[in-house]
C-alpha cells in the first residue's frame, strides 16, 4: 500500500485568501509606495547581497547598511572566544543581546543619517541584521528556517560578520546554535508586534512575503489546533532505507540517516493562505503564543522554549549508531550554560530480524579499563569490544528502551527509531563510532573526556532490565481503546502513553501541550470536542502537535483495523 506520508505538510490560514505577495516584481511594487522610510531588518544567513540588489530597486534617496554599526569582526571573535570554543561541536550558551555587538557611537551616527534624510524628505532604505534599531518606518522583517541556514553553512556561507567561508560546516553550526541564533530569535521576538511585512527568503528563486498581520493571525490560529511541522531528512554514513519508501523522499539517494520531524527549534512552518504559502522557523509560533501553545504549567517551566522532539533513526539497510551518552543535568548546566539535559527513549518503529539496541552497562564491568579501552580505540590501537561493556538487547517493532541521562546507548543496525526526548539538539556524547569517518571524510567527533564524567556506572544489566526496558503497563482499557504508559524514567521529565485505538479515544490533554506520532495503522483524525478546529487528518508515521488550548479532543479510527498512537507530554511536577 502506498505511504500517505506528506514530507510538506503546509497549515491553512484562514481570512487571509489573497495575502501572498509573490516574486521580487510584486513585493517591490508593494512595497514602493509605503514611506518614506522602508527598514529591512534580516535573520543572519539571509543572501544580503542578493537581496540588496533586488531592494535597490526600489527607488531610494539615501541607503544605509546596518552592518556599520556593528563590532568588527576580530572584537567579536574575541567577545565569543568563551562561547565558541575550539571544540567542533560543543560551545557555551550565549545570553546576551545584539548590543553586545553594536558601537553605540556608529548606530547613533546612522540613526541621525536617517532622521536628517527622512526630515529633508528623502526616501530612506535601512537594511540588514538590526536594522529596526536605526530607524523606524515600514517595517520588514527577513525570516529564514535554521534547515535552510546549515545548508548555506555546508555550502560555503560566512557566520555573521565572519569570512569562514571554508571553515569546518560543524563550527559554524555550533557558532550559530549557542550564539548568533539565540541572540537573533531574541531581537525578533522584540518586533513581532510591530512587523508590517514578514519576507520569505528560503528560497531565492521564489521570495515571497504577507503581510504582519496576517502572518500574527496565522500563527494565533496554529496555536489552536493540531498542526505539523515540516519536516527535513538528512543522509549520514550510517543511515538506511527505510525513511525513503515510507516518508516518499527521493529513491535515488544513497540513504536518509535522520530526520527532524516533531522539533521547533530546527523545523519550519508553512503558512498557506490559499493563494501561496510562506515558510517560517517553528520557532516563531513557540515565541509568539508560547501560552496557548505550551500551556501554563509548561510555559512557567521552560519559558518560550518546546520541551519535547521527536525525530527518527534510520538503520534499516545501515549501520549502528555511535555508542554515546549525554550529559546529567548539572553537567550541561555547568558546562554549556543549558537549563535541561537531552533526556530520551527509542521507540522501535520498525525491525527487521535480528535487530538490536545496546542499553546500559554488564554487570562487574572494571570502568578503568573500559575508559582505557575507548582511548585506545580512538588512537586506533584498538577496536573497541562493545559487547563486552554494554548490554545488547534485541529490538522489535513497538518496543520502547528509556535512556535516562547517564545511560550508554546506542541503536544497532535494522532498526527504525522514534526518538522521543526533551529538546536539546546536539549534546551528543560519542564514546566509540566503530572507527569510522564521517560523510566529509573526516573523523566523526568524539568526546570521552566529557563522556566519562557522564557515565553512571550503577546502570547494569538488572537495573536496565527492570527500569528501562519495555516499562508497560495499562492505565485504561475497554472496547474503545487501550492506553498504556510506555515510559519515560522516573528521572526523565517527559511522559510517553500508547493508545491502540478501535473506533475513537479521548484525550484529555490537562493543559499541557501534546506531540504524538501515528506508530500503527493507515490513518487516524483528530476530532475537536467542542467544534473549536476542523477534524485534521493524520497518516503513518507523520508526527503532529496538539496545543494545550486546545483542552480536550478525539483521535478517530476511520479505517477497518487497529491503529496505534504515541502520546508524549510533561510531566506535571509531583505535589
Amino acid at each position: 500500500m502506498k505511504s500517505l506520508y506528506d514530507p510538506h505538510p503546509k497549515t491553512k490560514i484562514n481570512g487571509y485568501p489573497d495575502a501572498l505577495i509573490d516574486g521580487w516584481d510584486a513585493i517591490r511594487a508593494t512595497l514602493q509606495p509605503q514611506g518614506p522610510t522602508l527598514v529591512f531588518d534580516t535573520y543572519p544567513g539571509v543572501y544580503d547581497e542578493k537581496v540588496k540588489t533586488e531592494l535597490k530597486q526600489i527607488p531610494h534617496d539615501v541607503w544605509i547598511d546596518a552592518i556599520d554599526m556593528f563590532k568588527a569582526k576580530e572584537t567579536i571573535r574575541e567577545q565569543l572566544r568563551y562561547h565558541i570554543t575550539d571544540d567542533r561541536i560543543f560551545g557555551r550558551m550565549y545570553y546576551g543581546e545584539i548590543d553586545n555587538f553594536i558601537v553605540p557611537e556608529k548606530r547613533a551616527a546612522l540613526q541621525a543619517r536617517a532622521k536628517e534624510a527622512a526630515e529633508a524628505g528623502q526616501r530612506v532604505i535601512v537594511y540588514g541584521y538590526g536594522a529596526s534599531l536605526i530607524a523606524t518606518g515600514t517595517l520588514v522583517y527577513l525570516d529564514m528556517a535554521r534547515w535552510e541556514i546549515t545548508l548555506r553553512y555546508r555550502n560555503g556561507m560566512a557566520n555573521f560578520q565572519e569570512d569562514n567561508f571554508d571553515e569546518d560546516a560543524l563550527r559554524k553550526i555550533k557558532r550559530g546554535f549557542f550564539t548568533e541564533w539565540r541572540v537573533a530569535d531574541k531581537h525578533k521576538r522584540s518586533l513581532f508586534d510591530s512587523i508590517d511585512y514578514f519576507l520569505d527568503t528560503n528560497d531565492m528563486d521564489h521570495v515571497k512575503m504577507v503581510a504582519g498581520e496576517a502572518v500574527r493571525a496565522g500563527l494565533a490560529q496554529m496555536a489552536h489546533r493540531p498542526f505539523r511541522l515540516v519536516p527535513y531528512f538528512d543522509p549520514g554514513v550510517w543511515g538506511g532505507q527505510w525513511m525513503k519508501d515510507v516518508c516518499n523522499l527521493d529513491p535515488d539517494k544513497e540513504n536518509y540517516a535522520w530526520s527532524f520531524d516533531g522539533v521547533p527549534e530546527e523545523n519550519s512552518i508553512y503558512l498557506d493562505f490559499g493563494n501561496g504559502y510562506i515558510e517560517l522557523p517553528a520557532m516563531d509560533l513557540v515565541l509568539y503564543e508560547p501560552k496557548p501553545l505550551l500551556g501554563a504549567s509548561v510555559y512557567s517551566r521552560f519559558g518560550a522554549e518546546f520541551p519535547i522532539r521527536f525525530d527518527f533513526l534510520d538503520t534499516i539497510g545501515g549501520q549502528n549508531l555511535s555508542l554515546q551518552v549525554h550529559p546529567l543535568t548539572e553537567y550541561i548546566h555547568r558546562t554549556f550554560g543549558m537549563a535541561y539535559t537531552q533526556d530520551e527513549s527509542y521507540y522501535i518503529l520498525d525491525a527487521k530480524d535480528g535487530a538490536t539496541v545496546y542499553l546500559g552497562l554488564k554487570e562487574g564491568v572494571d570502568k578503568e579499563q573500559m575508559i582505557a579501552d575507548l582511548y585506545a580505540a580512538n588512537r586506533g590501537e584498538i577496536l573497541f569490544d562493545a559487547e563486552k561493556y554494554i548490554n545488547k538487547f534485541p529490538a522489535k517493532k513497538h518496543d520502547h528502551f528509556l535512556i535516562p541521562a547517564g545511560t550508554c546507548h546506542c541503536s544497532g543496525a535494522d532498526a527504525m527509531v522514534l526518538e522521543i526526548s526533551a529538546t536539546p539538539y546536539c549534546f551528543t556524547f560519542k564514546l566509540w563510532d566503530w572507527a569510522r569517518v564521517g560523510l566529509d571524510g573526516l573523523p566523526r567527533p568524539v568526546h570521552i573526556d566529557h563522556g566519562k564524567q557522564n557515565i553512571q556506572w550503577d546502570r547494569t544489566t538488572k537495573w536496565v532490565e527492570d527500569n528501562l526496558v519495555n516499562a508497560v503497563y495499562t492505565v485504561r482499557e475497554d472496547e474503545h481503546v487501550k492506553e498504556e504508559h510506555t515510559g519515560l524514567h522516573e528521572l526523565e521529565y517527559i511522559e510517553t502513553r500508547r493508545l491502540w485505538i478501535e473506533d475513537e479515544a479521548l484525550v484529555e490533554n490537562e493543559d499541557n501541550v501534546n506531540m504524538l506520532n501515528l506508530i500503527e495503522g493507515q490513518m487516524a483524525r483528530i476530532e475537536s470536542v467542542d467544534g473549536s478546529f476542523e477534524p485534521f487528518e493524520v497518516h503513518y508515521a507523520e508526527t503532529f502537535i496538539v496545543p494545550a488550548s486546545v483542552k480536550n479532543y478525539k483521535i478517530v479510527n476511520p479505517t477497518d483495523s487497529t491503529i496505534g498512537v504515541i502520546r508524549a507530554y510533561v510531566r506535571k511536577p509531583q505535589a
